[in-house]
């Protein structure tokens, strides 16, 4: 059975199936659109079967808020999501964000979310039971490394094919098809248990040489 997968991030692309859209913000930008194409490429890259269920949050300004976000959360929940990618970061806590993942966690979703290498942490991904994911120079596509006991993990940073940029956003995006794939393979498998196969799996162990 195909694993359904929530994106929070910008518009994805025509070029991609997605299952269900939520339009949360105005008109995008070329800037913030290619993003969540990008998100969304890498996560089909690693996981083809996916389902994408894709949530709007970014627009021409670009920044989001904890509202928003929050609310696609809820949202990707409602509509069966197993997994949320939240390639993004807000610096204050909310409330009405906490609240969202504690619920999304205690349903047993998994969110993933970028964690910057440097400077301030930024939520969600510093929530316990968030999975969250900086970019590492030493991993290769399809790799990932553990960084932090119990949830900072590495992935690569770069972005796919014909995308710019690079950094956490896409090491959470591959994160976000390795979990898919592992959930393809083991549909009975639980959050726990996907923890413990990226421990298993990790190519590299501690902080040495990871990147923004």
């Amino acid at each position: 059975m195909p694993v359904k997968a929530g994106i929070i991030d910008s518009r994805i692309g025509a070029d991609f199936a997605v299952l269900q859209r939520l339009a949360l913000a105005g008109e995008c930008s070329e800037e913030a659109a290619g993003h969540g194409s990008a998100v969304a490429s890498l996560v089909l890259a690693l996981a083809p079967r996916c389902q994408l269920l894709s949530a709007e949050v970014f627009d021409a300004r670009r920044p989001t808020a904890a509202q928003r976000v929050a609310e696609a959360i809820d949202w990707c929940v409602a509509q069966g999501a197993q997994l949320i990618n939240l390639s993004l970061g807000l610096l204050e806590d909310r409330l009405v964000l906490r609240q969202s993942c504690l619920e999304a966690l205690s349903r047993g979703v998994v969110l993933v979310a970028a964690h910057p290498a440097r400077g301030q942490a930024t939520y969600p991904a510093i929530y316990p039971g968030v999975l969250a994911v900086s970019g590492d120079i030493r991993c290769k596509e399809g790799e990932c490394s553990c960084l932090e006991s119990p949830h900072l993990w590495g992935a690569c940073a770069l972005p796919p094919v014909g995308f710019k940029g690079g950094g956490a956003s896409y090491a959470a995006a591959r994160i976000t098809g390795l979990a898919a794939r592992f959930f393809e393979d083991c549909p009975q498998a639980m959050a726990a248990d996907l923890y413990a196969h990226l421990q298993r799996t990790a190519a590299f162990h501690g902080r040495e040489r990871r990147q923004a």
